[in-house]
């Protein structure tokens, strides 16, 4: 979903994890990174449940569309980390 404020546009993405656990893990491994541009990008992370909630505030549709992008690659990496090396590893190797 996206929307203007003012000279702000807003997107906000939902993730759902397996687990509660695997969403804070992905929150904390995600808001270690400081986005690159914080004067035209502000990020808010948040749980909810099993869900991870990422908004953005960009000064273009165009951030908005990379900083999404760059965000969902980030989540992707974590998810697949999770699965090859997550709780239950050791019982799928056996």
């Amino acid at each position: 979903m996206s929307q203007s404020n003012g000279d702000w546009h807003t997107i906000t993405v939902e993730i759902p994890f397996a687990s509660s656990k695997h969403a804070s893990i992905a929150k904390q491994v995600i808001e270690v990174d400081a986005e690159l541009q914080p004067h035209a990008v502000k990020r808010e992370l948040s749980l909810q449940d099993n869900k991870l909630i990422a908004t953005f505030h960009t000064l273009t549709v165009r951030l908005a569309r990379l900083t999404l992008n760059a965000f969902l690659e980030n989540v992707d990496l974590v998810v697949r980390t999770i699965e090859e090396f997550g709780e239950g590893t050791e019982k799928r190797a056996s």
